[in-house]
């Protein structure tokens, strides 16, 4: 399913004192397939845009085109459901959303909510708490008495009962440590590519956002400010810092091999073993000499 948002601008508590615009002339266009980061400093609008994707806000100008549904400023859509089956949204720390006896009832009560029969609810629910490394066993405990990963996790595996085409990521992996998070991140591509989802990443992480993403959003004073691929994006790496952005620890490590040699090596390197490639070949050619 594509989304496509045209020329679309949000103002918080529009038509009051305290009226504050959000975005403005944001086009974006999200194809089927995507994995797609957003990134930009805090207030830069990305969480604004994450909430237009399945019309838990609509544009004060503008419109957003979800699948086959229009979401236009001009008139209050009604009838959303649908839309929130397909978009799923997996919020900052979505283990707080947890409040069923067991983790089995947890996941299933999306679905069913939904007009799922129970058994099948219940398949998903087997099948999910596989999907997202946990065992079986784990379906008829208390989601309290669950180590804070795991209630991640289970939180997680309720997003996906409802077998959303589109998934929208905020920030997933915050609190967790580097291990927890790559494993997390990690997980998510999986999916990505296992159910062929859309994945929609919000995300403070240059090295998430330059392993996993096709495609690099860049947010800055409420509009879309760069669309590229990660390489082209990190490629330029003094006109992030200008807009208060960072780039991957690898990125600047080979910045400083290259002012150490006074020389380029070549491409923009996104992991650690493309660095490494890169220099044994430049020693190959005798390079360091």
């Amino acid at each position: 399913m594509d989304i496509t948002l045209q020329q679309v601008e949000y103002k918080y508590s529009a038509n009051t004192p305290f009226e504050r615009l959000a975005i403005q002339d944001v086009d974006l266009s999200i194809p089927h397939g995507i994995f797609m980061a957003l990134i930009g400093h805090t207030g830069s609008g990305k969480s604004t845009i994450l909430q237009h994707l399945n019309a838990l806000l609509q544009p004060t100008k503008g419109r957003v085109l979800i699948g086959d549904r229009v979401i236009d400023s001009e008139k209050k859509e009604k009838n959303l459901k649908a839309i929130r089956q397909k978009v799923g949204i997996v919020f900052q720390f979505p283990e707080h959303q947890l409040f069923e006896e067991t983790v089995e009832k947890d996941i299933m009560f999306g679905p069913m909510n939904f007009g799922v029969s129970e058994e099948e609810a219940k398949a998903r629910a087997k099948q999910l708490i596989k999907d997202v490394g946990l065992t079986e066993d784990i379906l008829e405990k208390s989601p309290f008495d669950l180590s804070g990963g795991q209630m991640r996790r289970v939180a997680i595996a309720g997003v996906l009962a409802m077998e959303p085409e589109v998934l929208v990521l905020d920030e997933p992996t915050a609190g967790l440590d580097p291990r927890g998070r790559t494993e997390i991140m990690d997980m998510f591509y999986r999916l990505h590519k296992e159910k062929d989802l859309s994945t929609i990443l919000v995300t403070h992480s240059m090295e998430d956002a330059a392993k996993y993403a096709d495609e690099i959003v860049i947010m800055h004073k409420g509009k879309v400010e760069r669309i590229a691929d990660p390489r082209t994006i990190f490629s330029n790496p003094v006109d992030l810092l200008q807009l208060g952005l960072d780039v991957p620890e690898v990125v600047r490590f080979q910045s400083m091999i290259e002012e150490k040699m006074n020389r380029k090596i070549g491409k923009t390197c996104l992991t650690i073993e493309e660095l490494s490639e890169a220099l044994v070949e430049i020693q190959k050619r005798g390079g360091f000499q």
